[in-house]
């Protein structure tokens, strides 16, 4: 499968101006983050209000920072993959596995951010900024989500770049152009699955988007605002993406449609579904001492769903990448 997704990729002289400037913003763009991580591992309360439920447990906290350190410093060597001569013999899984959690993580900051922030402009969100003044400084949030707003807008142009180079000739054409084997029966259970497995997930965050209270603790419940509704309703955007990317790609609905359409919708989605269910369920188990604000079983439900559908779908995009990339080799023979 390696071989046959990086066909006849050649070397070039230098990555060309764009892709240096990208690269550049990725870099520094992630400096202030992993500089507040590393002062907190180091322990350092800088930003931590006095107290905050992050104080409460410090192991946890320095081991979920040590992990942040390390998925940020990720996109440093990415950005270094899609800009060097070198990072074309890169294999396809490696590479494409953490640009799609690194895709997964960002995108919903990168949407969600903005939005919260037109929020509490009409100061709609009173009561989840409160709760989270007291969680951290609001100065950290303005740096580090303007941090990420900006290595997602850089790693996502780098990779497009690169991807459009090595691995174009799989998303061409539409979805009527698709050749019979590459849409099969393990597709459509696939996107059957995931279909079924998000109903969960999509009816709870839609439900506390709309501001039914059932399922969310005593704590998440007091603290909810407007910023809480926004990121409710993204979890609901993308899960919706996730499943119609999926079923547009595996029962070729949409024939019209270009195969890039239901392949951006089944990336994008099913990696901010997973990557976020997973990230809020490994966060839950080291939750606050205050019962009151430790995550509910049917919200840990809601986590695990949404980060399951996330690898279904994910799945499906994969099958339809092999499968496509073996009938070009084959034709190619």
């Amino acid at each position: 499968m390696t071989q046959s997704l990086a066909p006849a990729a050649r070397p070039t002289a230098g990555p060309g101006r764009a892709r240096r400037i990208l690269r550049a913003v990725a870099v520094v763009s992630c400096v202030p983050y992993l500089a507040l991580k590393a002062a907190w591992v180091a322990g350092s309360h800088v930003g931590i209000p006095e107290g905050s439920s992050l104080l409460d447990d410090r192991l946890t906290m320095a081991v979920i920072n040590g992990l942040s350190i390390l998925l940020d410093s990720a996109v440093i060597v990415l950005a270094l993959v899609l800009t060097r001569p070198w990072g074309l013999r890169v294999p396809a899984w490696l590479l494409a596995f953490p640009v799609w959690v690194a895709t997964g993580l960002l995108a919903p900051v990168m949407a969600g951010f903005p939005a919260q922030l037109v929020v509490r402009a009409f100061d709609a969100g009173g009561a989840s900024s409160a709760g989270r003044e007291a969680f951290l400084d609001e100065w950290v949030f303005a740096v580090v989500y303007t941090g990420f707003i900006a290595q997602g807008l850089a790693l996502g142009g780098l990779f497009v770049l690169y991807a459009r180079g090595r691995w174009g000739h799989l998303w061409r054409g539409r979805v009527w152009d698709l050749p019979v084997g590459a849409v099969g029966p393990a597709h459509r259970a696939l996107a059957v699955a995931a279909a079924v497995l998000a109903l969960l997930p999509l009816t709870l965050h839609a439900l506390w988007a709309c501001g039914v209270s059932a399922g969310l603790g005593e704590g998440r419940a007091a603290d909810r605002g407007g910023e809480f509704y926004v990121l409710e309703a993204l979890y609901v955007v993308f899960l919706l993406a996730a499943v119609t990317g999926a079923v547009l790609l595996a029962f070729r609905r949409g024939r019209a449609l270009p195969v890039s359409v239901p392949l951006s919708l089944v990336w994008v989605g099913s990696g901010a579904v997973a990557c976020w269910g997973g990230w809020l369920s490994l966060a839950s188990l080291g939750g606050p001492a205050d019962l009151a604000d430790r995550a509910t079983p049917l919200m840990n439900l809601a986590y695990a769903g949404q980060m399951l559908v996330g690898l279904l779908v994910a799945a499906i995009g994969v099958y339809h990448v092999a499968e496509r990339s073996a009938g070009t080799a084959r034709r190619a023979a």
